[in-house]
């Protein structure tokens, strides 16, 4: 029985790895696609379509969005900076939060997470939020108008919330009793605890803010405050009105290569992505699980 139980569980693991390899690959496929088609020839892509090896090597879509390099290499520092300290400052507030929320000596506080849930039923609209952004907070033109207006997340929140509530209260209740503070008690011991859900909730939060072009689109006029995002769909609008025929005096004189363009920009925004997830990818799956999971 033994040997019939270790050659099925080898069978199974067999065919375990084959099926995720397969799976992986298949997964994998899309990105290889882009990255291939961003060093393809435009003509080549047009007549033959996209291919996993490009037939003929061309770099004239890089070329064409590193036409202004100190423009990108800004771009790339403003949604740096904005990542990196929107995320903290955001991570930092929805923990606060979700921690004050799942105390159960806190008074109320199933009444303030309805009124935290409400809003993401309704919304002031966007006119209203336009001119709260410009006008009474006078964030015009400002790096704040990128990272404030995303702060608070409620549906994060809530996440952090639940997952708080899986913490056991005895350890917040040992803290009091050796004359620790909230505050300590947050910093030094739920802080510590939470790291899958932090890992968890700082990947959405940092990829909310790298892809965030709407904000940059409505409250920044200075081209050199522009976020990446930004930048880059000003190259693809430019580049297809171009293309067009509203501009054939130009057209005639230039290939601009419009397919492949926009192949390289999605390399250019999404590669420090996929080069940042391997780290918090440990920490995702159960992040997210125990903060969907407890109530």
């Amino acid at each position: 029985m033994k040997i019939k139980s270790a050659a099925s569980t080898k069978a199974f693991n067999i065919v375990g790895y084959i099926y995720i390899t397969l799976l992986a690959l298949y997964c994998a496929i899309p990105f290889v696609l882009v990255l291939s088609g961003s060093f393809s020839d435009e003509s080549t892509i047009v007549k033959h379509g996209f291919k996993l090896i490009p037939e003929k090597f061309s770099v004239s879509a890089y070329k064409t969005i590193f036409m202004l390099p100190d423009r990108i290499f800004n771009a790339y520092k403003v949604t740096l900076m904005v990542t990196i300290i929107g995320t903290c400052a955001r991570l930092f507030m929805i923990a606060m939060a979700g921690y004050v929320l799942s105390r159960k000596d806190l008074k109320y506080r199933n009444q303030i997470s309805f009124f935290i849930y409400f809003t993401t039923l309704f919304g002031g609209g966007l006119i209203p939020w336009y001119i709260l952004i410009t006008k009474y907070l006078g964030l015009k033109d400002s790096y704040l108008a990128l990272i404030l207006p995303s702060l608070m997340s409620p549906f994060l929140i809530i996440l952090m919330r639940s997952f708080m509530k899986s913490i056991p209260e005895e350890i917040v209740e040992s803290a009091k009793v050796d004359g620790a503070g909230d505050f300590t008690i947050f910093l030094k011991l739920i802080l510590p605890l939470a790291k899958p859900a932090l890992a968890t909730i700082g990947l959405f939060l940092a990829l909310d803010y790298w892809n965030n072009w709407f904000n940059s689109s409505i409250f920044i006029t200075d081209q050199n405050k522009f976020s990446l995002q930004y930048l880059l769909y000003n190259i693809l609008q430019s580049a297809e009105f171009l293309r067009s025929g509203a501009a054939s005096n130009v057209s005639a004189t230039m290939v601009i290569p419009s397919e492949t363009l926009k192949l390289a920009t999605a390399v250019i925004a999404t590669g420090p992505v996929i080069l940042f997830y391997p780290f918090v990818q440990k920490y995702f799956v159960q992040g997210l699980t125990l903060g969907a999971v407890k109530g």
